[in-house]
């Protein structure tokens, strides 16, 4: 049996199980289809936490997760679309950990103007700039920058809702940074 008809069993197998708990919303066969996953999404987990128990937690609450995602989207490759959720899921909590919020350092550039006012201030005239410069982007980079940085999904997930090609996502995401970052620098002289 060579890997491709493997592949194409367990994803079977897989939309199986899927159909079984939409149907049924039986927690039993939600826990079948991610039971041999769960060292896939640990792993995932301790690449980014680096740290034993925070990773088994996470296993437990993407399978939480679960419960509620599955129903609302359609999947046709479980194991790729775990993944990405799992991925997905490290990097939010780990988005949380820093800053609580939008991270304007971190994602596009520092602001010195604002380093007199208060930290609501500054948050408050980062996102007043931010959303001026934005609204000079063309419409693929506002659409793009606005899911991935705004709405924090990943690239599969951006391409999928706006049916661009995921190089294409990639791309306007690049230049759209750019372009705010080029649009703040001239907002800041």
């Amino acid at each position: 049996m060579n890997i491709a008809s493997t592949n194409n069993k367990t994803n079977d197998l897989d939309q199986e199980w899927i159909a079984e708990y939409k149907t049924s919303g039986d927690l039993a066969a939600l826990g079948r289809l991610y039971e041999p996953y769960m060292p896939l999404v640990y792993g995932v987990a301790l690449k980014h936490f680096r740290d034993e128990e925070r990773s088994k937690d996470a296993v437990m609450q993407i399978f939480e997760d679960l419960i509620e995602k599955i129903k609302s989207h359609n999947i046709n490759n479980f194991k790729s679309w775990l993944y990405v959720l799992s991925k997905n899921h490290c990097l939010m909590e780990l988005r949380k950990e820093k800053s609580g919020s939008v991270n304007f350092e971190e994602n596009f550039m520092e602001f010195e103007p604002f380093m007199h006012l208060s930290e609501k201030e500054q948050t408050e005239m980062q996102l007043l700039a931010m959303e001026a410069c934005l609204e000079t982007l063309n419409l693929e980079q506002k659409q793009t920058i606005s899911l991935f940085y705004l709405q924090e999904k990943c690239y599969a997930e951006v391409a999928i809702e706006t049916g661009y090609d995921i190089k294409k996502v990639k791309s306007y995401i690049q230049n759209g940074k750019r372009n705010l970052k080029i649009c703040l620098e001239k907002q800041r002289e």
